[in-house]
């Protein structure tokens, strides 16, 4: 049975009282059950979050957008570091893991301008464009070698329990936008040109488009990063050549698996083709989407106990393992993602399509955990289709925001909008 109007509105209604359950004074925390891990102020969850708030135009949330970015902004590390998390109760500031999270620092500065774009709030702006300029100079040299692409260690982004490092598409994407993000606040609120920066997202949007698609042809693209190894990349991926773009590489060649954010990313950053996109669209409809539920899992296909990489999978966890088959980013769904897929969907003109999947955050937030009726859980089971992970999270509230705001006309990444050209 198709979902009615009023249920619609009920399960936007219900994600915009949870992200308001979760605004303090410092910003969004991730939750605000017992897991005292989640009631911090995060990098990554923090600003994805403020993106489906400022899509509301609702001025309490995007308040908490600027003291989610002031909190991270007070706690930046001495190199430039923004905190993949803040405990503002014990003063606890963590930069990472056993790796530094590295994607923390890139949202950190795609929210600042999407704040001032929503905002206005030019003093506040001023205050930041210093921290964001160190958090570029550390950017840059985290290219290592200067030929443009950032080098991911293992465990150092939003997949930090999977097996996922080197060249990761995810960050290149996050990069570029940061790029145009910081460019974009120059010109347009410092009324200043950055001609290095504009070359700078010239040549990595190239980089990308040449390096992580594998089309059919003979010719070697022209910016591939090293010739030899995206020759042995390409003969070795015959079932997702013209199909995906490829998650990452390394010195020692290509992944594989099909990367769901990085895929969404490319599309809704513009880095895409038409092409592109519909051979995407096809491979989620045809391989990935389970019928029953309308979700992105993080990664596809499933790690199981007989495929090789299982045992490096078991081995890479914090402190409990997580990843099993169809759970958590081993083929976990998960309504995050989903609503930035939902947001391009409607950027393309699918609002059909984006309104089923749009119906899919919707009914797993409703699935009742720990005598919750809407669970709002952190993701569901790729299998059993049950709740998982953390219950009432608020970036999975925040999707349905995003979904239902995109729906309504407003963009994720407003500055992509604007018409006048970076410079």
């Amino acid at each position: 049975m198709a979902p009615t109007r009023s249920d619609s509105e009920e399960a936007l209604q219900r994600a915009m009282a949870l992200v308001r359950e979760c605004m303090t004074d410092h910003g969004f925390v991730a939750s605000q059950t017992d897991n005292h891990n989640y009631r911090r102020i995060w990098g990554r969850d923090g600003v994805i979050v403020g993106l489906a708030a400022l899509m509301t135009g609702e001025p309490d949330l995007q308040k908490a957008m600027r003291n989610t970015l002031k909190s991270l902004a007070d706690h930046q590390g001495p190199h430039g570091e923004i905190p993949s998390n803040v405990d503002m109760v014990s003063g606890r500031i963590s930069y990472g893991g056993t790796t530094g999270r590295v994607d923390a620092a890139i949202w950190f500065v795609i929210g600042v301008a999407e704040y001032w774009q929503a905002s206005g709030d030019e003093s506040f702006i001023e205050r930041l464009l210093p921290v964001i300029d160190r958090v570029m100079f550390l950017l840059g040299a985290w290219e290592f070698n200067n030929r443009g692409l950032l080098y991911i260690p293992a465990t150092g982004d939003w997949s930090d329990e999977f097996i996922h490092n080197g060249y990761i598409l995810y960050d290149q994407l996050l990069y570029l936008q940061a790029l145009r993000s910081c460019c974009f606040l120059y010109n347009r609120c410092k009324q200043e040109q950055r001609p290095d920066l504009a070359e700078k997202i010239s040549r990595l949007e190239k980089l990308i488009q040449d390096n992580y698609w594998f089309g059919a042809q003979d010719k070697i693209p022209e910016h591939v990063y090293h010739e030899v190894l995206f020759e042995k990349g390409r003969k070795a991926a015959d079932r997702c050549t013209q199909r995906y773009w490829m998650p990452f590489f390394t010195p020692h060649g290509y992944g594989y698996r099909f990367d769901a954010f990085a895929n969404i990313l490319a599309s809704l950053l513009d880095v895409a083709s038409d092409s592109r996109r519909q051979a995407v669209d096809a491979y989620l409809e045809e391989n990935v989407v389970p019928s029953r539920f309308k979700l992105l899992p993080a990664f596809y296909p499933v790690i199981k106990p007989v495929d090789d990489d299982w045992k490096d999978l078991k081995v890479t966890f914090s402190y409990n393992f997580k990843n099993n088959p169809y759970e958590y980013h081993n083929g976990g769904l998960w309504q995050m993602l989903t609503g930035f897929y939902v947001a391009d969907l409607v950027r393309r003109g699918h609002r059909n399509r984006a309104e089923m999947y749009l119906q899919g955050i919707n009914q797993a937030n409703r699935l009742p955990m720990n005598g919750r009726d809407w669970g709002f859980a952190e993701y569901v089971n790729g299998q059993t289709f049950r709740p998982g992970g953390n219950i009432a999270q608020c970036w999975s509230a925040s999707a349905a925001l995003m979904g239902g705001y995109a729906l309504r006309g407003k963009p994720v990444f407003s500055i992509n909008e604007d018409q006048a050209p970076l410079q």
